[in-house]
Parts: structure tokens; sequence; C-alpha cells
């Protein structure tokens, strides 16, 4: 087996089950799931509609680079979203089966252990693993996937003094040396942070000069309350750079659209990057499934649904605002569906003790910080705090917030 493998956290959620391993829920009290980020909202009917109406079709073949409609859908839907003046369908676009397997295998495709002719590579670092850089806290998926491609993964905090974004400004000269890969993830999971167009330029500028892959984790773009958050690819074409070269974004249909298991999403970018991607995924066999595209097609074409989605979860951060702001330290997040929440003194700034209150004394899952960070010189960024995603409905919510009231008053 491969040596790395060792070398693997436990997921987050394995670490919650050890956490209960020795705790019961709450008498009384029907389980409220917070602790997952699986949308629970209705997916959009005409999207099923589509689903069932090419089930048929499931008994063909996909090619890997997927339909053209499809290609040519997304490529509208981000000239639109993001004023791109182009996006060519053929050679800037990419579906594929879900960001999460995406994500994984463009890591092993980009990280290159030859570094004998990578000029920006110093000798004094071309003997050391590449580094792939990366959020912390962050999703769990950047890191294994680092390690299972034998690079190294370089931790860059988000704290409440960098607005929970992290500072690429600290990152020392000979880290950048030895990049090969930077993840960023706008708006963030699960601080809610979102990168201004200051922040892009500034990683550009350090990509021109080091040469390091920008690969950008979009999918809660659309999951925003006021405005729509700018993205890599709109920073570059703001700068100019209509080749998004070394820029990479990832996005997906599960967040925009509340469609979890049809793993649909899509990489876009630099065509050079995703003609040796598409290449690699060519061996890899992973392509959606004909009926999945075309239920794509239509999710990607239509922004009602998405607009009502949006709206469900402005609804219930306004809810939890406005009945629990006074008793928790909560933080409105510039997007996404997270609420990332300071532990209050009652229960130490633990946030292993208060995810274990509030499944024994409340029955609410939600997931301690600790497990979604690695500590960096000494301090773990995500110790004290909270994952809350407002993923149930209105009315759980409702349920939810009484319950926590109870247990802060107890």
């Amino acid at each position: 087996m491969n040596h790395n493998l060792a070398h693997l956290h436990p997921y987050p959620f394995a670490k919650m089950t050890t956490l209960f391993a020795d705790s019961k829920p709450a008498n009384g009290y029907s389980e409220i799931k917070l602790g997952i980020g699986e949308p629970k909202h209705e997916p959009p009917a005409f999207v099923l509609d589509v689903l069932r109406e090419n089930l048929d079709k499931i008994s063909r073949y996909p090619t890997t680079n997927g339909m053209f409609e499809l290609r040519q859908t997304i490529a509208h839907w981000l000239e639109k979203r993001f004023f791109l003046s182009h996006v060519d369908a053929n050679t800037q676009v990419l579906p594929v089966m879900g960001t999460r397997e995406a994500i994984f295998s463009f890591v092993q495709a980009v990280i290159n252990h030859d570094t004998a002719d990578n000029e920006s590579t110093s000798s004094s670092a071309s003997n050391a693993s590449p580094l792939v850089v990366m959020p912390n806290p962050f999703y769990q998926i950047y890191e294994g996937a680092a390690i299972l491609a034998q690079a190294t993964p370089h931790f860059v905090s988000c704290t409440l003094d960098n607005d929970f974004k992290g500072d690429y400004r600290v990152v020392p000269k000979d880290v950048w040396a030895r990049t090969q890969l930077v993840f960023v993830c706008s708006p963030n999971n699960p601080t809610g942070s979102v990168m201004t167009m200051e922040d892009w330029e500034y990683l550009i500028r350090l990509s021109d000069r080091y040469g390091f892959v920008i690969a950008s984790d979009e999918c809660y773009s659309e999951l925003y309350f006021d405005t729509a958050p700018i993205g890599l690819l709109q920073a570059c074409a703001n700068l100019g750079r209509r080749n998004f070269k070394n820029c990479i974004v990832f996005h997906s249909l599960s967040k925009r659209s509340n469609l979890p298991g049809l793993r649909s999403g899509f990489v876009a970018g630099d065509a050079e990057i995703l003609q040796a991607y598409l290449q690699y995924r060519t061996y890899q066999g992973c392509a959606m499934p004909i009926p999945h595209q075309l239920a794509s097609i239509a999710a990607w074409q239509d922004e009602k649904h998405v607009a009502h989605n949006r709206a469900l979860y402005q609804e219930k951060f306004a809810l939890w605002m406005s009945e629990l702001g006074e008793l928790l330290d909560l933080r409105m997040p510039e997007a996404g569906f997270y609420f990332w929440i300071k532990v209050p003194q009652q229960f130490g700034e633990d946030d292993e003790v208060f995810v274990k209150a509030l499944y024994e004394q409340a029955n609410i899952h939600a997931l301690a910080g600790r497990y979604l960070s690695r500590e960096v010189d000494g301090n773990n960024p995500g110790k004290g705090y909270v994952r809350v995603a407002l993923v149930a409905s209105v009315e759980e919510s409702r349920e939810a917030i009484s319950r926590i009231r109870k247990l802060l008053a107890a």
C-alpha cells in the first residue's frame, strides 16, 4: 500500500464519532444535523425531471470532457456571472464528477517532483518536497490530496486578526520558492470570508514570480447576501489576463442548486493546464453520466431557483442573528452557509466541550473547529471555534435556536 496513507489524518467526522463514543443524545429531542455541510433545501424539480426523462441514456459511455452543450452552458454562465468577455468551451472548461474528486485528482496531476528545469526553484530548495499552500482551517481534501501526491502542506492561518482569510504577505520567500500549488477557498469554508480584488492581485503577482498554480475553490460563490463575491477568473480579467495563466477555479451544483448527490461540477481556467489535466482524467476514468450532464445544463441555465435558495439562507441567518446574537459571539459571514462561532466562556472556550454539550443536552450536531485545522507554531486557529452549517429547514432552525437558548441559560 501507498506508505503516504499512514500520514493522513482521520476525517473530521471520524474524530467527532470518537468524541461522542461515550455520549448519548438528549432524550426527548429529535436530531438536528448542523455539522455536515450537506444542503437540505429541496432540489429544483425541473432538474430532476430532466434527469428522469433521460435515464435511458445511462446505457451510453460518456466522454471524459463531457458534452459540448454542457461546456458551452458553463462557459456562458461564467461569462455572465463573472463579467468575462469570452470563455472557450473547448479549452477552458472541463465538467467533473463533483469538485471533491476533481480537487483531489487535480493535485495529483499538477505536482511535479522533477523541478530541475524550474528556474523559479532555488538549488537549495530543489531537493525538498514540493509545497501546497492552503488556508487553515481548510477543506480536508486539500491536505489529503497534497500528502498522497508526496507534497508537503503549508498552512496559512485564518484568524480574527486577518479577517479569517489568511495573510499571504507573511509567507516567507523560501516557502514560495518551493510552492507548486496554492489553494484558496473563497467564500471560505468554514469562516465565510471572501477574497477582495486586492487579495487576488497579490496572489496572481506572486504566481507570476514563482510559477505556482492558483486553485480557487468557489463552491459557495452563489450563497451570498448583498454583493456577489469576485472570483479568480474575474480578477484575472480585471488585470487584462484573458488566458487565465496558472489560474484554475472549481464550481459545483451541490450548494448552488441543492444537488449534492448529482455529483456535478466543473473546472475552468488556464487552457494549457486543463489540456494536461484532461489527459490525466482520461486515464482516471471519472466521466459524468449523460443524464447528469443534461440535468446539469438545465441547472446552470436557471437562476430563479438559486435566488430562492439564497433567500432561504438569508432568512435563517437573520433568524439566528436576531435570536442568538446577544447570547453567542455570532459573526455574520460574507457568504456561504456556515457560522464560525467563538465558543462561550461558560464552556471554557473549548470547542470539544461545546459540541458535546450541544449533542448531549440538545441533540444538535455541530463540528469542533480544531478538527478542521492543524497546529502551526503551537497554535491551532480552529481551536475554540465551532462550525455550524445552516442547512436544516427554517422550522428546524427555530427549534435549534430554542434548544441552544435553553443550553446557554442552564
